[in-house]
């Protein structure tokens, strides 16, 4: 089959997460695509975001931040939280908050998931600072949990299209890692 030339900056579909600050001791929010994670032991995060968000500021500020994962439940709310800026809008009473060991980083009780990060490191970029965040602690709702372990499919995380502007759900599995390519390995 032939290759055409396309846009590479989009081209892959993105987990959309909400990514938590306090910026001048308010709670904002802001959804964030460029996220994933980085680290094994200790766990780390990485999220992307550009220079001029509101909640760049505040993670700066206070070296910690919250990785919360919407379902397809808080997509009205997830879109909205990008459509205006914190700088202008005070976002700080459209989910309720809880905070964990950091005291310091607001989480969405609402999301399935969510994690505590504490900076570990940032890095500049062009456009963007790359927060390199130690996941403190990680928190799940006991009806996305089996055996301890995160139920992907009753997560359901967002994920997002650029090519087409489009969220989507996760779907279901459609292999096993590690285990889906054992019949090419030739002994």
């Amino acid at each position: 089959m032939e290759k055409r030339e396309i846009n590479g900056n989009f081209a892959l579909p993105m987990p959309i997460v909400l990514i938590g600050a306090e910026v001048g001791g308010k709670v904002n929010f802001m959804p964030a695509g460029w996220c994933t994670q980085v680290n094994g032991n200790p766990p780390m995060i990485l999220c992307a975001l550009a220079r001029n968000h509101h909640t760049t500021k505040g993670i700066l500020e206070t070296g910690a931040f919250s990785v919360n994962v919407p379902s397809p439940a808080l997509l009205d709310k997830t879109d909205y939280c990008g459509l205006v800026s914190g700088a202008e809008v005070d976002k700080s009473g459209l989910f309720e908050v809880f905070y964990g060991k950091l005291k310091k980083a607001p989480m969405i009780r609402d999301c399935p998931v969510n994690f505590e990060c504490r900076v570990f490191q940032t890095v500049p970029l062009p456009s963007h600072t790359a927060f390199i965040g130690e996941i403190v602690t990680a928190y799940a709702d006991e009806a996305v949990t089996v055996d301890g372990k995160p139920d992907y499919v009753a997560i359901n995380p967002l994920v997002l299209t650029m090519a087409d502007n489009a969220y989507h759900g996760l779907g279901e599995a459609v292999g096993n890692a590690w285990s889906a390519g054992k019949a090419l390995i030739q002994k």
